[in-house]
């Protein structure tokens, strides 16, 4: 027998055990989502490396993050909500009621959506006087207006962004994850070349780039969906029980992404409060941890979703419950040594990435601190977000709502406890013991539900 012959053997074998275990379905594709996703962040770390280039922790860049701050904040309520209710959904539509229905689906829903953006567009800005000057109370009245501009000008990317979070999506929910996971590449490396082509533009360069990567993910994704066979075009379909049922999930997955949302408008908000470079600061530690959180939780997320839907539609509970205990045990053997790895090579993180041109050794010393304790979220934060998507697909959405309120009340309290007692790292801290308690709330309540299915067919 030639080698050949041997390797396509062992290859034929691999692709029927894969069919065979939802376990290895799910780690091929969070292997795949995982390194696409990796390439992805490699651009991103490379844009913010020429953002603390060119602002450091200075006021421009602070206005940025808190401008940011109102249209983050509406893509999570409306699209990211929207999807997490859709995808479920849609997967078993599909599954037993052919494509049509689920182009029905798809249509509805996003041009609901894109009417909820384009409305909640034109309300944020519209309000703008009367919330930002609570949201940066620190800030001075030129630092302020400056904010007040850079959010006007932010006004498309809502829209933008809600756009290519759900069609990646639906993408997903086909299985093609691969340009789902590559497209997001593009916007940093739109904002990167803003920076560089034009410095006289400042600070308007990132708003430039997030516009223009956005516009050609879109693009991207579109071609994709059609080659899907999906048609793109949104259009308003009469009464359609299936996307009843989506609105059924998504209302209680909106207000547990509203609560949830709300602690990082409460961060960056008594962030503002403290000494000039504290937003930005917050923000840098912030993203040098978010690159291993994101790249997790997108790949696993992305990968579980489908076969957590499909698992649950044929009613393989055991599966799921196996699934459910197997993956989270590896969650925490693999994160809390990544954790250990962040705090102590924190410094020389911060000093490799970000310590030139305008951010100062100085910066170094607030960030790599604030990071410490922003490491410390790692395990809880991952495992949280996997628990998520098991509830999502399990369509028990309303114990997020629960869980979010709960998160909320607790990041206020550690806020202004550890706020007074380490500064801005109190935030970090606070935003870690959060993501614990978060965590221990959603596996008790997952675990009690799964409990309870099987003892009912068993």
């Amino acid at each position: 027998m030639n080698i050949k012959t041997r390797g396509l053997q062992y290859l034929n074998k691999w692709r029927q055990s894969n069919k065979s275990s939802i376990n290895r379905q799910i780690m091929t594709a969070t292997i795949i989502v995982g390194l696409l996703t990796g390439v992805g962040k490699l651009a991103s770390t490379g844009k913010e490396l020429i953002v603390a280039w060119r602002f450091g922790t200075g006021n421009d860049l602070d206005a940025f993050v808190m401008a940011m701050v109102a249209p983050a904040f509406i893509v999570t309520i409306v699209a990211e909500s929207f999807k997490a209710a859709l995808i479920p959904t849609y997967i078993e539509v599909r599954a037993q009621q052919g494509q049509g229905a689920a182009q029905r689906l798809f249509s509805g829903v996003t041009m609901r959506a894109i009417a909820l953006l384009i409305a909640a567009s034109v309300l944020m800005a519209s309000t703008s006087p009367l919330y930002l000057p609570f949201l940066a109370s620190g800030f001075d009245p030129s630092k302020l207006q400056l904010t007040s501009r850079l959010l006007w000008c932010l006004c498309p990317v809502i829209l933008l962004f809600g756009i290519v979070n759900i069609w990646g999506g639906v993408l997903n929910a086909g299985e093609k994850f691969a340009l789902a996971a590559i497209t997001p590449m593009l916007t940093p490396l739109a904002t990167a070349f803003m920076l560089l082509a034009f410095p006289s533009w400042g600070v308007y360069s990132l708003v430039a780039g997030l516009i223009c990567g956005s516009a050609i993910e879109i693009i991207i994704l579109g071609l994709g969906l059609r080659r899907q066979g999906v048609k793109i075009l949104p259009k308003l379909s009469q009464h359609d029980a299936n996307v009843s049922r989506v609105f059924k999930q998504y209302l209680p997955v909106t207000i547990g992404s509203f609560l949830m949302c709300s602690t990082q408008i409460v961060d960056q908000s008594m962030a503002a409060m403290l000494s000039a470079g504290s937003v930005s600061a917050l923000s840098y530690a912030n993203r040098v941890i978010a690159l291993p959180l994101t790249l997790v939780t997108l790949a696993l997320g992305t990968a579980v979703v489908p076969y957590f839907s499909k698992t649950i539609a044929n009613k393989d509970w055991q599966k799921i419950n196996h699934t459910f205990k197997s993956y989270l045990k590896l969650i925490l053997a693999t994160t809390v040594p990544l954790t250990i790895l962040f705090i102590i090579a924190s410094k020389l993180i911060v000093q490799i990435l970000f310590e030139r041109g305008s951010f100062t050794p100085e910066d170094t010393q607030l960030v790599a601190r604030i990071q410490v304790f922003y490491a410390l979220q790692i395990p809880f934060y991952i495992s949280a977000i996997f628990v998520v998507k098991l509830i999502n697909s399990l369509g028990i959405s309303h114990y997020l709502a629960w869980g979010s309120a709960i998160n909320l009340t607790a990041n206020i309290a550690a806020n202004y406890l550890f706020v007074r007692w380490m500064g801005v790292a109190g935030i970090a801290l606070s935003t870690s013991c959060v993501y614990l308690i978060s965590f221990a709330f959603l596996y008790v309540v997952t675990n009690k539900h799964l409990q309870k299915i099987l003892l009912e067919t068993s």
